[in-house]
Protein backbone atom coordinates (compact mmCIF):
# COMPACT_ATOMS: atom_id res chain seq x y z
CA UNK A 1 0.00 0.00 0.00
CA UNK A 2 1.27 3.44 -0.92
CA UNK A 3 2.05 5.85 1.91
CA UNK A 4 0.60 9.37 2.06
CA UNK A 5 2.30 12.62 3.07
CA UNK A 6 0.14 15.65 3.71
CA UNK A 7 2.44 18.65 3.37
CA UNK A 8 2.06 22.34 4.03
CA UNK A 9 0.48 21.76 7.45
CA UNK A 10 0.20 25.09 9.28
CA UNK A 11 -1.90 24.36 12.36
CA UNK A 12 -2.60 21.58 14.89
CA UNK A 13 -6.18 21.04 13.71
CA UNK A 14 -5.13 20.20 10.15
CA UNK A 15 -2.34 17.99 11.47
CA UNK A 16 -4.70 16.00 13.67
CA UNK A 17 -7.32 15.63 10.97
CA UNK A 18 -4.71 14.39 8.48
CA UNK A 19 -3.30 11.87 10.94
CA UNK A 20 -6.73 10.62 11.96
CA UNK A 21 -7.61 10.23 8.29
CA UNK A 22 -4.63 7.93 7.78
CA UNK A 23 -1.70 10.13 6.77
CA UNK A 24 1.69 8.44 7.29
CA UNK A 25 3.67 11.68 7.13
CA UNK A 26 2.91 15.34 7.76
CA UNK A 27 5.11 18.08 6.35
CA UNK A 28 5.74 21.45 8.00
CA UNK A 29 7.44 24.21 6.03
CA UNK A 30 10.16 26.30 7.67
CA UNK A 31 10.99 28.36 4.55
CA UNK A 32 10.06 31.97 5.37
CA UNK A 33 9.22 32.91 1.76
CA UNK A 34 6.57 30.20 1.56
CA UNK A 35 2.90 31.17 2.06
CA UNK A 36 2.74 28.03 4.23
CA UNK A 37 5.66 29.02 6.48
CA UNK A 38 5.29 27.94 10.11
CA UNK A 39 7.03 29.71 13.01
CA UNK A 40 8.78 27.81 15.79
CA UNK A 41 5.95 28.52 18.23
CA UNK A 42 3.36 27.07 15.84
CA UNK A 43 5.63 24.15 14.90
CA UNK A 44 5.80 23.11 18.53
CA UNK A 45 2.00 23.27 18.78
CA UNK A 46 1.69 20.99 15.75
CA UNK A 47 4.29 18.54 17.04
CA UNK A 48 2.64 18.43 20.45
CA UNK A 49 -0.77 17.75 18.90
CA UNK A 50 0.43 14.59 17.12
CA UNK A 51 3.06 13.39 19.59
CA UNK A 52 1.09 10.28 20.55
CA UNK A 53 0.38 9.22 16.97
CA UNK A 54 2.52 6.91 14.79
CA UNK A 55 3.04 9.57 12.13
CA UNK A 56 6.41 10.75 10.82
CA UNK A 57 6.91 14.49 11.16
CA UNK A 58 8.84 16.09 8.30
CA UNK A 59 10.43 19.54 8.46
CA UNK A 60 10.80 21.11 5.01
CA UNK A 61 13.88 23.33 4.67
CA UNK A 62 15.41 25.35 1.84
CA UNK A 63 19.17 25.96 1.92
CA UNK A 64 19.38 26.08 5.71
CA UNK A 65 22.38 25.62 8.00
CA UNK A 66 23.17 22.42 9.85
CA UNK A 67 22.59 24.29 13.13
CA UNK A 68 19.03 25.17 12.16
CA UNK A 69 18.34 21.60 11.00
CA UNK A 70 19.70 20.29 14.31
CA UNK A 71 17.24 22.58 16.12
CA UNK A 72 14.38 21.09 14.10
CA UNK A 73 15.41 17.56 15.02
CA UNK A 74 15.63 18.64 18.66
CA UNK A 75 12.11 20.06 18.40
CA UNK A 76 10.87 16.58 17.54
CA UNK A 77 10.88 16.22 13.77
CA UNK A 78 11.70 12.74 12.48
CA UNK A 79 12.84 13.66 9.00
CA UNK A 80 14.31 16.65 7.20
CA UNK A 81 13.17 17.39 3.65
CA UNK A 82 15.95 19.21 1.79
CA UNK A 83 14.02 21.24 -0.77
CA UNK A 84 16.76 23.59 -1.97
CA UNK A 85 20.20 23.24 -3.53
CA UNK A 86 21.78 21.48 -0.56
CA UNK A 87 25.03 19.59 -0.89
CA UNK A 88 25.26 15.94 0.07
CA UNK A 89 27.85 16.80 2.74
CA UNK A 90 25.09 18.53 4.72
CA UNK A 91 22.85 15.46 4.41
CA UNK A 92 25.64 13.19 5.62
CA UNK A 93 26.17 15.44 8.63
CA UNK A 94 22.45 15.29 9.44
CA UNK A 95 22.34 11.55 8.77
CA UNK A 96 21.26 10.24 5.38
CA UNK A 97 18.63 8.02 6.99
CA UNK A 98 16.82 11.16 8.22
CA UNK A 99 16.89 13.03 4.90
CA UNK A 100 14.31 13.24 2.13
CA UNK A 101 16.04 14.89 -0.82
CA UNK A 102 13.89 16.83 -3.27
CA UNK A 103 14.59 16.98 -7.00
CA UNK A 104 12.60 19.51 -8.99
CA UNK A 105 11.97 17.82 -12.31
CA UNK A 106 12.09 19.56 -15.69
CA UNK A 107 11.96 17.15 -18.63
CA UNK A 108 14.77 14.69 -17.96
CA UNK A 109 15.54 12.11 -15.31
CA UNK A 110 17.53 13.82 -12.52
CA UNK A 111 20.87 12.41 -11.36
CA UNK A 112 20.02 10.98 -7.97
CA UNK A 113 22.74 8.33 -7.62
CA UNK A 114 24.72 9.96 -4.82
CA UNK A 115 21.54 10.28 -2.77
CA UNK A 116 20.63 6.58 -2.87
CA UNK A 117 21.28 6.22 0.90
CA UNK A 118 18.80 8.97 1.77
CA UNK A 119 15.54 8.05 3.50
CA UNK A 120 13.81 8.81 0.21
CA UNK A 121 13.90 10.86 -2.98
CA UNK A 122 11.02 13.28 -3.52
CA UNK A 123 10.22 14.37 -7.06
CA UNK A 124 8.44 17.70 -7.50
CA UNK A 125 7.67 19.93 -10.47
CA UNK A 126 10.36 22.44 -11.44
CA UNK A 127 9.57 26.13 -11.24
CA UNK A 128 12.06 28.93 -11.83
CA UNK A 129 10.49 31.04 -9.09
CA UNK A 130 9.24 28.50 -6.55
CA UNK A 131 10.73 25.81 -4.33
CA UNK A 132 7.69 23.57 -4.57
CA UNK A 133 4.01 24.36 -4.16
CA UNK A 134 3.49 24.84 -7.90
CA UNK A 135 0.28 22.80 -8.07
CA UNK A 136 1.48 21.43 -11.42
CA UNK A 137 2.38 17.91 -12.46
CA UNK A 138 5.45 16.80 -14.43
CA UNK A 139 6.03 13.88 -16.79
CA UNK A 140 5.37 10.86 -14.56
CA UNK A 141 7.36 8.57 -16.86
CA UNK A 142 10.47 10.17 -15.32
CA UNK A 143 9.32 9.10 -11.86
CA UNK A 144 8.45 5.61 -13.13
CA UNK A 145 12.00 5.12 -14.40
CA UNK A 146 13.49 5.88 -10.99
CA UNK A 147 11.00 3.58 -9.27
CA UNK A 148 11.96 0.82 -11.71
CA UNK A 149 15.63 1.43 -10.85
CA UNK A 150 14.80 0.68 -7.21
CA UNK A 151 14.70 4.16 -5.67
CA UNK A 152 12.31 4.93 -2.82
CA UNK A 153 10.26 7.66 -4.44
CA UNK A 154 7.83 10.19 -2.98
CA UNK A 155 5.76 11.56 -5.87
CA UNK A 156 4.74 15.19 -5.55
CA UNK A 157 3.68 18.06 -7.79
CA UNK A 158 0.09 18.79 -8.77
CA UNK A 159 -1.45 15.77 -7.08
CA UNK A 160 -5.10 15.97 -5.98
CA UNK A 161 -7.98 13.59 -5.27
CA UNK A 162 -8.92 13.55 -8.96
CA UNK A 163 -5.57 12.33 -10.29
CA UNK A 164 -3.90 10.45 -7.42
CA UNK A 165 -5.25 7.06 -8.52
CA UNK A 166 -3.84 7.51 -12.03
CA UNK A 167 -0.52 8.71 -10.59
CA UNK A 168 -0.15 5.71 -8.30
CA UNK A 169 -1.10 3.20 -10.98
CA UNK A 170 1.38 4.70 -13.44
CA UNK A 171 4.33 5.41 -11.14
CA UNK A 172 3.92 2.91 -8.27
CA UNK A 173 5.74 5.23 -5.85
CA UNK A 174 6.60 4.49 -2.24
CA UNK A 175 4.54 7.53 -1.21
CA UNK A 176 2.44 10.34 -2.64
CA UNK A 177 2.82 13.89 -1.36
CA UNK A 178 0.13 16.57 -1.53
CA UNK A 179 -0.20 20.14 -0.33
CA UNK A 180 -2.14 22.61 -2.47
CA UNK A 181 -4.27 19.83 -3.98
CA UNK A 182 -6.11 19.37 -0.67
CA UNK A 183 -6.44 23.02 0.36
CA UNK A 184 -9.44 25.34 0.51
CA UNK A 185 -7.02 28.28 0.65
CA UNK A 186 -3.25 28.58 1.02
CA UNK A 187 -2.22 26.99 4.29
CA UNK A 188 -5.70 25.72 5.19
CA UNK A 189 -6.73 22.16 4.40
CA UNK A 190 -10.06 21.13 2.89
CA UNK A 191 -11.00 18.16 5.05
CA UNK A 192 -13.22 16.57 2.40
CA UNK A 193 -10.31 16.64 -0.07
CA UNK A 194 -7.83 15.35 2.52
CA UNK A 195 -10.11 12.44 3.34
CA UNK A 196 -10.80 11.65 -0.31
CA UNK A 197 -7.12 11.84 -1.27
CA UNK A 198 -6.00 9.49 1.50
CA UNK A 199 -8.90 7.07 0.99
CA UNK A 200 -8.25 6.82 -2.73
CA UNK A 201 -4.49 6.37 -2.32
CA UNK A 202 -4.84 3.74 0.40
CA UNK A 203 -7.43 1.72 -1.53
CA UNK A 204 -4.96 0.84 -4.28
CA UNK A 205 -2.76 -2.24 -4.35
CA UNK A 206 0.59 -1.69 -6.02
Amino acid sequence: MVRVKICGITNPEDALFSVNSGADYIGVITYKKSPRYVSKEKRLEILNAVKDYPVKKVAVVVNESYEFIKELLDEGFDLIQLHGDEDISLAKKVGMERVIKVFRVKDTVPSVEEWEDAYAILLDTYSKNLYGGTGKTFNWEIASKLVEEGYKIFLSGGLKPENVERAIKQVKPYAVDVSSGVEREKGKKDYTKVEEFIKTAKSLKI
